[in-house]
């Protein structure tokens, strides 16, 4: 049996909001696993969040390059020491140069970048050089290209340099203008909406009843406290994405509909005024993890009567997604825990 120790029952805390025995009691049930914990809690109905315990935000910067006829985008995480040193204008440049390299270069991997040539000299070495000049260790970690044969590019940065967004599109030719406009939006939206795919289709079944489950307990645990404060209960989902939504599961739908409207006296001829409005009602009802990591099936944040997917239709019909990418400063990079007391107590011995 693992030892549970404090730190562990601090972070699982951090990741699912659950409480504290909870949390020591799911780490002590899967030996000390801290996703197997997450899961548990979470299917418990006790954990709120997916994200994974220990993610920490590295300092550094997001940078995007696209061309100037919105075909080829290019973004880099470069990782500094400190927030100070992102924000020296010395740094911001070498973001920019480093970007431009890569997209001149079409690298996709830090390993391939060092051994590339850039002002003359092998990039190993012109990163020690300022490495040198900042005074902080510098890391190129991640990059990427996005290229397209008459679609549309385009990319958006937040105002922090730590979220950026990189989308390609195909489109009619008379749409490619305000093709790269939308993007920007949806690019914007996503930095914040922080989807995972671009479609409902993409995401994976097991991941979908493992939600289904963890959903579901949520909703339970959270009427369990409606109920004792005598408030209207939440209804229990069905199901959680479209994915699930068969055409057998929304025919008995329909059915179903149909004998609520046929019970309730309305006239079967203005049935069909009310049906699409109430299948549209019980999709968006049973949909909620596709509205979570589906970027299509999202709210759009210009416009929140609108779903990503009827903005792009609003737009241009002939605007199809295809490539959705989202950076975050220092995601992945593993935390360093400091006992603070402990390293005084070493100083001081």
């Amino acid at each position: 049996m693992a030892e549970i120790t404090a730190q562990m029952v601090k972070e699982l805390r951090e990741a699912t909001g659950a409480g504290m025995m909870d949390c020591k009691k799911a780490l002590s049930e899967t030996d000390g696993n801290m996703e197997l914990a997450i899961d548990k809690l979470r299917e418990a109905g006790l954990g709120k969040a997916a994200k994974k315990a220990g993610n920490v935000a590295a300092e550094g910067l997001i940078t995007i390059i696209v061309n100037d006829d919105f075909t080829k985008a290019t973004m880099t995480e470069v990782n500094s020491q400190t927030d100070f040193v992102a924000k020296n204008e010395g740094f911001i440049n070498l973001t920019k140069e480093i970007t431009a390299h890569v997209q001149a270069t079409g690298v996709s991997e830090t390993e391939e970048l060092m051994k590339t040539t850039i002002n003359g000299v092998v990039f190993e070495e012109f990163m020690k050089t300022k490495i040198a000049t900042i005074g902080e260790n510098l890391v190129a970690r991640k990059m990427v290209t996005v290229s397209t044969e008459g679609g549309v590019v385009n990319g958006y940065v937040h105002t922090n340099g730590r979220v950026g967004v990189i989308l390609s599109a195909t489109c009619a030719p008379e749409a490619k203008e305000k093709t790269v406009a939308l993007l920007k939006s949806i690019a914007m939206h996503a930095s914040a909406m922080k989807p995972t795919v671009i479609s409902y289709t993409e995401l994976d079944p097991e991941f979908v009843q493992k939600e289904l489950l963890a959903i579901r307990a949520e909703v339970e645990k959270e009427n369990e406290e409606l109920a004792r404060l005598k408030k209207p209960l939440k209804r229990v989902p069905e199901f959680v994405s479209k994915s699930q939504l068969t055409p057998a599961i929304m025919a008995e739908v329909e059915a179903n509909l149909k004998e609520e409207l046929k019970a309730s006296g309305k006239p079967e001829k203005i049935w069909d005024k009310i049906l699409p409005g109430q299948i549209e009602r019980f999709i968006t009802d049973n949909t909620p993890l596709d509205q979570r990591y589906a970027l299509l099936s999202q709210a759009y944040v210009m416009d929140d009567k609108k779903t990503v997917e009827q903005a792009i239709a609003d737009t241009d019909a002939s605007i199809k997604l295809v490539d959705y990418i989202r950076f975050e400063l220092g995601e992945g990079i593993e935390k360093e825990v400091t006992d603070f007391a402990s390293e005084v107590a070493a100083q001081l011995g």
